[in-house]
């Protein structure tokens, strides 16, 4: 198998496992060294390295990321045993045309205006490392070569493996 089809299902199963949990808890850091966490509604967006959420460009998440713009966002799934773990740089972008890009449905729980909500910005999450845990599936097993560096354990019927980005602006 290639380099590149390895990327690719490497990606492909992140994306799948991101794309069936949908919700994620930011991870920030506030002035005093704490960390914080929220949930947040992934953005309509297939995942190639970067997250996308929407916000309110006030909210005090924004601040927190701006001072420290270094995140994580954690996907779990305790019903299929799922977790995805996406640490990375944050940055707030004000782009309405994008917002409108990237908008879905599952938005409009948290933002009963749609993208007429006053003061929408998004948050772009450039990933530098992804960490998942499967359970019950091998056909990840051995897929990361030499384009991530990698580290596995196993315990029982799970499969856990630990991505670092080192191109991960190169992705499609």
């Amino acid at each position: 198998m290639s380099n590149m089809n390895e990327r690719q299902q490497i990606i492909d199963t992140l994306r799948g496992l991101i794309d069936d949990i949908r919700h994620a808890m930011l991870v920030t850091s506030d002035g005093s060294g704490h960390l914080r966490s929220r949930p947040m509604c992934t953005a309509g967006h297939k995942f190639d390295g970067d997250i996308w959420f929407v916000t309110v460009a006030d909210d005090p998440k924004v601040a927190e990321l701006t001072a420290n713009p270094q995140v994580n966002v954690c996907y779990g799934s305790p019903t299929h045993d799922d977790f995805v773990s996406l640490s990375g740089r944050a940055e707030v972008v004000k782009d309405q045309k994008r917002i409108e890009a990237l908008w879905n449905d599952h938005l409009n729980d948290w933002f009963p205006d749609g993208v007429e909500t006053p003061n929408l910005a998004l948050i772009r999450v450039d990933v530098h490392e992804a960490e998942y845990w499967k359970h019950h599936s091998r056909g990840v097993q051995g897929m990361v070569r030499s384009l991530f560096t990698k580290t596995s354990s196993k315990s029982g019927e799970e499969d856990h493996e630990k991505i670092a980005w080192e191109e991960h602006a190169a992705i499609s």
